[in-house]
C-alpha cells in the first residue's frame, strides 16, 4: 500500500477493516500507524482460507454481530495490505 502514514491518521480510535493480499483479514481497533506497520487492537483476525465465507461477508457478518476479538494486539504489515476502511463505512445490502 502507497498510502503516506498521516492519510490513515483519520482512521485512529475507530475500528476499522484491513484487507491484505493473503486469505487475511483484520478488523479491530486501530491504535496506530508507523512507517510499515498498522498496530491494531482488540482484534479479529480471520484466515477465509479456513471457512466458506469471503472477505468482504465476514466483514458484513462482523458489522452486524460485532467483532469477534481473538488478539489483544496486532502488527499488520503495510507492505501486505491492500485496502483499510472504517468498519462504520461498510455499506449494507
Amino acid at each position: 500500500m502507497d498510502a503516506k502514514p498521516s492519510e490513515l491518521d483519520a482512521l485512529i480510535g475507530r475500528q476499522i477493516v484491513v484487507d491484505t493480499d493473503s486469505s487475511l483479514i483484520y478488523i479491530g481497533l486501530l491504535e496506530k500507524v508507523g512507517h510499515d506497520f498498522l498496530v491494531v487492537a482488540d482484534v479479529d483476525v480471520h484466515d477465509t482460507g479456513d471457512s466458506k465465507s469471503t472477505k468482504e461477508s465476514y466483514a458484513h457478518e462482523t458489522k452486524k454481530l460485532g467483532t469477534r476479538t481473538n488478539r489483544k494486539l496486532t502488527y499488520v504489515r503495510l507492505a501486505r495490505v491492500i485496502s483499510v476502511s472504517a468498519l462504520d463505512d461498510i455499506i449494507n445490502f
